[in-house]
């Protein structure tokens, strides 16, 4: 009769054995998933680069998709532009007609009236020196009294008008050789400079309905499809260069004075095949507390620090925005 406790005894202490085998099983495994030391929890962060036009319009092509790569001077969008193209044409037609204008006041008068005045100078030039020849015919004539002292006078009234003829056909023939006076010559080159700035402008904006990438990177985003109205400084397309990507991590306050900016740190996320190297580039001088999306109960109460690394231009593909990452200092 005293067998049976004893078998109890024996089932109790083996189930003891299995459970604390189980036990400690759990906590090796714990151990192995516990992270290694010095590794905090952080996320991945993208500084987007929005574009957007100067300019409001249609959309009238969208070249690019979303995560699409793209490299510098690639062409994203184009908006419609026949206003634009209408006063691009308009301004160069006014430039032309203002340049015109002033090479015509610096030239002086055509050719054809310098011709012309030319002319009555040689034909005035001829009449005085017939009226002269006549003046000294008659002025024999009165020495001997063949002519009368009226007849005389107008001989030499005549010889002098026509004398002054010549005079007043050479100075115009001078001043029609000679460009405009420098006050209209001045004004027609202000009606110049105000044109060609004119056509600046007007290209200026043309030039704000076609957007190229200004740098390569990633179209994390369009904003707009084709055919529809974009506003203004409404941005189309949101891209993600590989520089402006980002890894943000907290770490406590006992830690933040051993940190230095270009200090290298390794970046672990799931799915992740190969850890990431990273590069330390900011340290923040103000503790914060632990932001709920990383907390855990052992940190939840703490103040930590911001830190913000760099991962390599090669690698900031593989992290996307929002990703969560465990962050290990070197």
């Amino acid at each position: 009769m005293m067998k049976e406790p004893k078998g109890q005894l024996q089932r109790i202490f083996a189930t003891l054995e299995s459970h604390a085998g189980l036990l400690l099983l759990s906590l090796l495994c714990a151990g192995c998933n516990r992270p290694p030391p010095n590794t905090y929890q952080g996320y991945i962060e993208g500084e987007f680069v929005y574009l957007a036009s100067s300019q409001p319009g249609q959309l009238e092509r969208l070249t690019v998709t979303r995560g699409q790569n793209v490299s510098p001077s690639t062409l994203l969008f184009a908006l419609d532009s026949t206003n634009e193209v209408a006063a691009v044409r308009q301004a160069r037609e006014q430039m032309l007609a203002t340049q015109s204008q002033r090479a015509d006041l610096a030239a002086g008068k055509r050719p054809q009236e310098i011709e012309v005045a030319e002319a009555q100078r040689m034909q005035a030039q001829a009449e005085a020196a017939r009226a002269a020849a006549q003046f000294n015919r008659d002025q024999e004539q009165y020495r001997i009294g063949g002519i009368s002292q009226t007849q005389f006078d107008q001989s030499r009234a005549t010889a002098a008008i026509s004398a002054a003829r010549v005079s007043e056909l050479q100075g115009q023939l001078t001043v029609a050789r000679m460009p405009s006076r420098y006050r209209q010559i001045e004004a027609a080159s202000a009606q110049m400079r105000a044109a060609e700035a004119a056509l600046t402008q007007a290209q200026w904006k043309l030039d704000q309905k076609t957007i190229h990438a200004p740098q390569g990177g990633l179209v994390y985003d369009t904003l707009y499809r084709t055919g529809e109205w974009v506003p203004a400084g409404s941005p189309v397309v949101r891209l993600l260069p590989p520089e402006n990507v980002k890894v943000r991590f907290f770490v406590p306050e006992t830690l933040i004075g051993s940190l230095r900016i270009g200090q290298a740190v390794r970046v672990r996320c799931d799915g992740c095949s190969d850890e990431v190297s990273a590069t330390v580039n900011f340290v923040s001088a103000q503790s914060e507390y632990t932001p709920p999306v990383i907390y855990s109960n052992e940190n939840r109460a703490k103040l930590v620090f911001l830190v913000e690394a760099r991962p390599q231009l090669s690698d900031a593909p593989k992290l996307r925005p929002g990703q969560p990452v465990a962050v290990t200092l070197q």
